[in-house]
């Protein structure tokens, strides 16, 4: 498997991932990727959407909520959080089973013409170590469509000691239990800066812990070398 995304060690922590973020975050999490998605996400239409490490499926009626012509593309590389997708989506959405699209793997399954209105990586692009953070996000780019949104929910840098704690014992323990190569937050907003994407913010929470944003480019504005 490509080193560009974590394996499918979340498998071991589908049964109690979403409790335990409840547990530690409350509903912040949940409040970012809303923020995020009304920020970003066409209300109307049938964009396609490239969803990349959703978790375990609650995102997709969020974004079928919103827009629900979205054609949908949910790559996971996680078997079991796959599999919980489906079995959301077949819960509480199966009318729209024909609009999404359930691939497993990593950005490696796209194909290299596939082309999205939106992206959204929401508490993905903080499990990377910064090389391999560079490779992610140039490679998801390419699938981008001009003048496309990428829409993100994501831990920011931490501003307080509280913030840091709290991310170090994440990194420790999602070390431990999933093997993600990360060790300490990426330069996410650098990496997205890259591409000559500017952020819109849509929100802070958790005591400005997390953040939401809406990546585009300026028109006119190249990228940067």
């Amino acid at each position: 498997m490509p080193a560009s995304l974590p394996d499918s060690g979340f498998d071991y922590v589908a049964a109690f991932y979403d409790p335990l973020a409840r547990l530690v975050y409350g509903r912040a999490l949940q409040r970012a990727q809303q923020a995020a998605l009304a920020a970003g996400l066409p209300a109307a239409g049938r964009p396609r959407v490239l969803v990349v490490g959703g978790g375990s499926g609650w995102v997709l009626g969020q974004v079928l909520a919103r827009c629900p012509g979205a054609r949908i593309v949910y790559l996971e590389a996680a078997p079991r959080m796959l599999a919980r997708s489906r079995q959301w989506l077949a819960r509480h959405w199966p009318q729209a089973a024909g609009q999404v699209e359930f691939r497993l793997g990593t950005e490696a399954a796209l194909a290299a013409t596939e082309q999205f209105e939106v992206l959204i990586t929401f508490f993905l692009l903080d499990l990377f170590e910064p090389r391999r953070l560079r490779q992610l996000v140039a490679r998801l780019g390419a699938h981008r469509q001009p003048g496309g949104a990428w829409l993100l929910a994501d831990f920011g840098p931490p501003r307080r000691w509280w913030h840091r704690l709290l991310l170090q014992l994440m990194y420790g323990f999602f070390g431990l239990t999933t093997g993600i190569s990360g060790r300490r937050r990426p330069p996410i907003e650098a990496e997205l800066a890259r591409l000559g994407l500017r952020a819109a913010p849509a929100g802070q929470f958790y005591g400005g812990m997390v953040e939401a944003s809406v990546w585009r480019e300026i028109p006119g504005e190249q990228a940067p070398n």
